[in-house]
């Protein structure tokens, strides 16, 4: 499942193996922000101690998600299950950890400053990569230099628009050219992983299928074959997350319930995307945990002035519809919690937004009667979660006198149909989650809200005074060095998005994993998909 649908990568044949892109995905719990504080823990289960850690032992685990299109380089990869594997694979000059969202100084010896337009950075003494080879600034300007390159391409490259160039000053330090200050620079380092110059340019699509980095694992087997990622521990590795096991095994399982039967079974430690239903079953041999995080289910409209979503008494109807109490507890089994703002309530950075959109049929019918619209086009994607909601949130509609017309397609086909084509719907319902690269306010709204891919391509908003005042609004916050006045900007952001809502979240979903607290020491669930074993043992 691949976090988002930035752009089609033609790929090897190796790596195409059936790929559904879900922008849920995506993937630093709660990244760069403080633990998450909404959690439900089911079960009472043995646990076990530090002591019992076994430094030779195995982490074996379950993840959900497929290889997808794409390979493993960082700079180009959006799967859930790629990104998750990078985690413990290659390293930034700074890391987020997906557990707490601790932002620390991983190839970089200290953490970097963002007060400054000129920043130096000094590399961990004696890094290497897996291959033995040691790690020098060359590396490291090469990794910010084919991220920043825009024939490559690349999605990254939107998170650090502030980075004029990175460039060697010394054999192991860099220095970070800014085109203004920014606080948040500690944060966006993280986004670009330092890759071995001479080993990418020589073989790049060996590297994509068999990446080479400095991070506490390294990869012995990349599943597209074996439909299992195997992991070696780094005894190179001088980093602060040294590797606790000696190896480490994802079995790639889509399918849910033979997932919950591998961790029932014990086949397995741990698992990802917990079937909801499958929760109160699997805490007799389990323990089971839901993480509120950033994760959406979300509308998207039509902006583009031919559709009748280009009229905001549409939109704000669409969201008004919607008995999104009826969806959260009989679809999602209340997983999820409603929004009253673009971020979840538990986010540093949450604002209740100036416009909150409860149940209301009768406002609903009346707005679309004073717009005149009768019937609308809804195209969703068909994650099996998605599917239980996507027919109540129909009937919500249906019950304001609005004609739907619904369709289900998977999320590499909804993206395919709609992109470019402003004629081709009036409503998408999908998942997405950013916060897998970062949990910054500016990073989770730039996303969907500022690139061309989103707000050109598909929503048709690019251009539009909202749009052009959002922009405004996103640098105003972004450059500014003050916390309480940057912290004011975002707030007038979120109050924007709630009364123009070109795309808006439905609700913030919860995401449940499943691990035997009795074998795996240390392990901690994540509000995002994948799995995270950093600073994990294992009994076995």
């Amino acid at each position: 499942m691949e976090f988002f649908q930035g752009r089609q990568y033609s790929r090897r044949d190796f790596f195409k193996l059936s790929a559904t892109i879900a922008s849920s995905a995506a993937l630093a719990g709660a990244l760069g922000a403080c633990a998450p504080k909404d959690r439900v823990t089911l079960g009472n289960l043995p646990t076990a101690s530090p002591e019992d850690i076994n430094p030779n032992g195995t982490i074996d685990a379950a993840i959900s998600y497929e290889l997808g299109t794409n390979g493993y380089d960082p700079m180009t990869t959006t799967s859930a299950l790629t990104i998750a594997a990078n985690w413990h694979t290659l390293e930034g000059l700074t890391e987020i950890d997906p557990a707490s969202g601790e932002v620390y100084a991983a190839l970089a010896s200290v953490m970097p400053e963002g007060d400054s337009t000129n920043v130096k950075v000094d590399l961990r003494k004696g890094a290497r990569f897996h291959n033995g080879q040691a790690v020098s600034a060359e590396d490291v300007a090469y990794s910010f230099q084919r991220v920043l390159n825009p024939d490559n391409k690349s999605l990254y490259a939107s998170f650090i628009p502030f980075i004029e160039s990175v460039t060697p000053s010394g054999p192991t330090s860099v220095t970070i050219q800014l085109s203004k200050a920014v606080n948040l620079l500690p944060e966006r380092l993280s986004v670009v992983k330092i890759v071995p110059k001479n080993l990418v340019e020589e073989d790049p699509e060996g590297f994509d299928a068999n990446p080479v980095g400095t991070g506490p694992f390294k990869m012995t087997d990349n599943g597209g074959t074996s439909k299992a990622v195997r992991f070696e521990r780094n005894d190179d590795y001088n980093g602060p997350r040294p590797a606790r096991a000696k190896h480490m095994v994802w079995q790639v399982i889509p399918d849910a319930s033979t997932r919950s039967n591998a961790i029932q079974s014990e086949s397995v430690q741990a698992i990802d995307s917990v079937p909801y239903l499958s929760i109160t079953q699997l805490k007799a041999t389990s323990k089971v945990e839901s993480v509120q995080g950033f994760g959406l289910l979300f509308a998207m409209f039509n902006n583009d002035p031919s559709n009748p979503f280009h009229d905001l008494r549409n939109r704000q109807a669409f969201l008004y519809a919607i008995d999104m109490d009826k969806v959260i507890e009989v679809a999602m089994l209340d997983q999820a919690t409603k929004p009253t703002s673009f971020l979840q309530k538990d986010h540093p950075n949450y604002h209740r937004a100036s416009t909150v959109y409860d149940h209301d049929v009768e406002r609903a019918r009346k707005l679309f009667q004073d717009s005149g619209l009768r019937s609308l086009r809804m195209l969703c994607t068909d994650h099996d979660w998605v599917k239980k909601c996507t027919p109540l949130i129909a009937q919500s509609l249906k019950d304001t006198g609005v004609e739907v017309d619904f369709i289900e397609k998977k999320s590499s086909d909804v993206y395919n149909t709609i992109d470019g084509k402003p004629d081709a719907y009036d409503v998408v319902i999908a998942p997405g989650d950013p916060s897998v690269f970062g949990n910054d306010p500016d990073l989770l709204m730039r996303w969907w809200y500022s690139g061309d891919t989103w707000t050109e391509s598909r929503m048709h908003w690019k251009g539009q005074p909202s749009y052009t005042k959002m922009q405004q609004l996103l640098d105003s916050a972004l450059y500014t060095q003050d916390a309480k006045e940057q912290q004011q900007r975002w707030n007038q952001c979120f109050d924007l998005l709630s009364e123009e809502v070109p795309l808006y979240p439905l609700f913030h979903r919860k995401t449940p994993t499943a691990w035997n607290p009795g074998t795996l020491v240390n392990f901690e669930p994540i509000s995002l998909t994948g799995l995270r074993f950093l600073d994990v043992g294992s009994t076995q």
